[in-house]
């Protein structure tokens, strides 16, 4: 699996579709974007690493958006939820065979 990060509207999805040669029909049944959501409600650790593995096992690419940048909310549950976002993110990152950043369209090789 290939996870894709980066900041909102960055381009994620189109630089990794170009790179691999996707039309939007083979992204649908391979990739999954903004895989954050997955988390907004609360889900326990244990759910998480299942879900990760899951997503691992059954993605070619998987995105997530950055969210812990910036101000932090005054939102108790948006804090919660940033939190568990950026787990759930590491947890995708280290089952991942490749980790790219996403910034501006460009991407950065992390892993």
């Amino acid at each position: 699996m290939i996870f894709v990060t980066g900041p909102r509207y960055a381009y994620k999805q189109k630089y990794i579709m170009d790179r691999l040669g996707m039309s939007e029909e083979e992204f649908q049944n391979e990739g999954l974007r903004d895989a954050e959501e997955l988390v907004r409600e609360e889900v326990s650790p244990e759910k998480m690493i299942t879900l990760a593995d899951a997503l691992a096992r059954e993605k070619r690419v998987v995105i997530a958006n950055e969210v812990g940048g910036g101000v932090v909310p005054i939102d108790e549950e948006e804090r919660a939820f940033r939190e568990r976002a950026g787990r759930f993110s590491c947890l995708l990152a280290g089952k991942a065979e490749r980790v790219i950043r996403v910034v501006c369209g460009l991407g950065q090789i992390l892993k």
